[in-house]
């Protein structure tokens, strides 16, 4: 959905999709079938010992752990601009005003919140989660292939291959809680202010959306929507929208659109909630407790290099004893 929605407006970008999975047996990804153009897996990227960094991480970590060595990676090709978007994200207008100010600056940004909340409710749901979570929204970043960009890249892989956890306790949380650093650390810096971009539950209240006479969404009256963020798809998301849409007909269309979209492009081949590496060769679950344990431990990182193996007991046999002492 978010690779259709990019080449509608942009049909001469070059889309490419990371995939932090390994396909279920039965189904393979046809690459001419879909939206993008290169495909690439994670076991692709040149992060040492590859299973047992993998294991570290659950999939929320995983998949945001990937976004630095792979942005990083793009960097190394003759691409001057990049832009990274979340795949719950879609595009619904053109995109051309980013790569203008990527003309001039290095890296973009967009905060959660561009104006403080009044209310108790949103106080609580918005600022202080922007404070524990991140002030900057990274379903979105977009970075020039330059100095500053490179500079600023290289550091985010490095943190994001070492601390990339949700470990909000210690002033943690994925990739995203990096990035408050950034407007410090490197220069020419822009924060995206236009209201068009990036909306989601998180600043609703704040996003009057309306359809413009010409059949385009609009923010506040006045500017287009250019990325809507539909996050948590499900019961939370719902929840949220209702919380803070409120009366505001037009979210809901948008939502039930969207919602249409995907179960057009689901795949029944694909199981409800698939993940390999959520289990062990085994087929057990792999419990978060087992990978924190794992990350902690470095004479387990050399024991176990390959922790998903589980064909001689590896270690899922030994975590299981380890817990029954």
């Amino acid at each position: 959905m978010l690779g259709a929605s990019i080449k509608q407006y942009h049909p001469d970008w070059n889309l490419w999709l990371l995939v932090s999975d390994r396909a279920p047996e039965g189904f393979s990804l046809d690459i001419e079938n879909e939206p993008w153009d290169r495909l690439v897996y994670i076991t692709e990227l040149p992060i040492s010992n590859i299973e047992g960094w993998m294991f570290k991480h659950d999939v929320v970590e995983l998949c945001t752990a990937v976004k630095g060595p792979f942005l990083e990676e793009l960097l190394k090709t003759n691409a001057e601009k990049i832009f990274y978007l979340d795949p719950d994200i879609a595009v619904l207008n053109s995109l051309e005003p980013m790569l203008k100010l990527l003309d001039e600056h290095s890296i973009l940004l967009t905060p959660h919140q561009l104006e403080p909340d009044d209310e108790p409710q949103s106080v609580w749901d918005n600022e202080i989660c922007s404070l524990a979570h991140g002030i900057y929204n990274l379903g979105f970043i977009a970075i020039r292939n330059d100095d500053v960009g490179k500079d600023c890249v290289r550091w985010w892989s490095k943190r994001c291959k070492s601390f990339c956890y949700d470990a909000k306790d210690k002033g943690l949380f994925v990739d995203q809680k990096w990035c408050d650093l950034i407007p410090a650390f490197f220069e020419r810096v822009h924060i995206l202010r236009d209201p068009g971009y990036n909306i989601a539950s998180w600043n609703l209240n704040r996003r009057k959306i309306t359809a413009s006479k010409d059949g385009q969404f609009v923010v506040n009256g006045e500017f287009p929507i250019r990325f809507y963020h539909f996050t948590k798809l499900g019961p939370i998301g719902d929840t949220m929208t209702r919380r803070y849409a409120g009366d505001n007909t037009e979210v809901y269309e948008l939502w039930a659109w969207y919602k249409r979209c995907i179960a057009e492009a689901t795949d029944d081949r694909i199981p409800d909630r698939w993940w390999h590496y959520g289990v062990y060769s085994s087929g057990s679950q792999i419990p978060k407790d087992a990978r924190v344990l794992y990350r902690d431990r470095e004479d387990l990182i050399d024991h176990f290099p390959n922790p998903f193996d589980s064909s001689n007991g590896g270690y899922e046999a030994w975590y299981n004893n380890e817990i029954q002492q």
